[in-house]
């Protein structure tokens, strides 16, 4: 299984120091992180994702006024947020044989605005790279149907995406 992850750096290149540890060493997220990142993830979901050979994933990092424009016009919310996920698959997406064996599936897009992560980060008292991965997992969840209407399906939903940040190596407490 292969991701194509594009990931779209909307307003200015990340800082040298938003860098995360994993396991004994510091590395700062580039592309090919996060498509390692994505690539682990979807081993572990892939029981519950349609199968192709390769998957297709667009992941842009913005800021709050970019976010904010989003949120407004596709959830009426005029006001910034974490993340935005736009999931490309219905339930019963039809798909012809030819194009499961021969194309990428497009999943959607993540939109992160690092603005609120930053801020979010800090709450925490842990690093940028790990609440921006943090929220990379939570709209991934989103891109395959996941949601969390009520406080049941949240703490399903947080505790994957503790799974998945574990997976990478990144260690984080939800309480």
């Amino acid at each position: 299984m292969r991701v194509e992850l594009y990931v779209e750096e909307y307003f200015y290149e990340l800082s040298p120091t938003t860098s995360v540890k994993i396991g004994d060493t510091h590395a700062r997220i580039t592309p090919e992180t996060w498509e390692n990142w994505f690539n682990n993830w979807l081993e572990i979901l892939h029981p519950q994702i349609p199968p192709a050979p390769s998957y297709e994933i667009g992941l842009r990092l913005t800021d709050d006024s970019q976010i904010q424009e989003l949120n407004s016009q596709y959830r009426q919310q005029n006001k910034p947020t974490d993340v935005l996920a736009f999931a490309a698959l219905e339930v019963d997406f039809p798909q012809s044989e030819e194009m499961l064996t021969s194309v990428p599936l497009y999943l959607g897009d993540i939109i992160v605005s690092v603005d609120t992560a930053q801020r979010q980060a800090q709450q925490q008292e842990h690093s940028l790279p790990t609440e921006l991965a943090w929220l990379a997992a939570h709209g991934l969840l989103h891109l395959l149907g996941w949601d969390h209407p009520d406080e049941e399906s949240l703490e399903r939903m947080l505790e994957q995406q503790v799974r998945l940040l574990n997976a990478i190596g990144i260690t984080i407490d939800i309480e």
